[in-house]
């Protein structure tokens, strides 16, 4: 099982050039998965502690402490996954 497959429950896509994409993560590794998140990605701006405005590697996104996350205009699935492996090692 992959670092990616270990904390993400599923992802749903935008349509589009760009897209966007939701990452939703294991209910029970969602809050080891945030920790790890912003241990590594810029913050941008914080909403109450809950929501997060974040950029790594030139990649914005959005984390909440629900266990979700929105990447913004990314190329493809491969890119995605690239990232989260990146963020959740």
């Amino acid at each position: 099982m992959s670092i990616v497959e270990n904390y993400v429950v599923r992802t749903e896509g935008t349509c589009g050039e760009k897209k966007d994409v939701i990452v939703i993560f294991k209910y029970e590794k969602k809050d080891e998965a945030i920790s790890k998140i912003l241990g590594k990605a810029k913050l941008e701006k914080s909403f109450a502690g809950i929501v997060f405005e974040l950029t790594f590697k030139n990649i914005s996104f959005r984390l909440y402490g629900s266990g979700k996350a929105i990447f913004r205009s990314l190329r493809d699935k491969q890119q995605l996954t690239a990232i989260l492996a990146e963020l959740l090692s």
